[in-house]
């Protein structure tokens, strides 16, 4: 008869995973409130301005994001009404929506490009770590997503 070992949840990957995906949000809290982001906004500020001043479609940034459409929605209708985005129809295409940063949009993202600082310095993790973690993550999320 085989023994089956039971695995404790410390030696779960998703859930180090998810509980550090909690941590980092609540480290980042702070200064997202105080630019009157959510942590999604903060993503689509940093996907729009790694494009500019290129616009890209809603489907293109809810491929890259990983969020669906009916999730991102909401969101970009809100930095829409913050002054953050526009969108507009694609002239090539009626059905599809275009994206760009405004001049706010640009500001607000280049005033939290020290964001992910917070991460590194409380993180406890060496700049070798830190690349081997970045690595390894993306490799497990390019698999996950395929």
């Amino acid at each position: 008869m085989k023994t089956t070992t039971i695995r404790p949840l410390e030696d779960h990957v998703c859930f180090s995973t998810y509980t550090t995906v909690h941590a980092i949000q609540r480290l980042y809290q702070p200064t997202l409130t105080a630019h009157r982001l959510t942590y999604p906004q903060y993503l689509v500020l940093v996907a729009l301005y790694a494009t500019p001043p290129r616009a890209v479609t809603v489907k293109t940034l809810s491929t890259q994001l990983n969020l669906s459409t009916g999730t991102l929605t909401p969101v970009l209708q809100r930095m829409t009404q913050a002054g953050l985005i526009t969108r507009h129809r694609n002239p090539q295409d009626e059905r599809s929506i275009l994206l760009t940063l405004t001049p706010q949009g640009t500001a607000t993202r280049l005033a939290l490009n020290d964001l992910p600082d917070l991460l590194t310095a409380k993180g406890g993790l060496n700049q070798s770590e830190w690349a081997q973690l970045t690595q390894l993550m993306t490799k497990l999320m390019t698999n996950l997503t395929r």
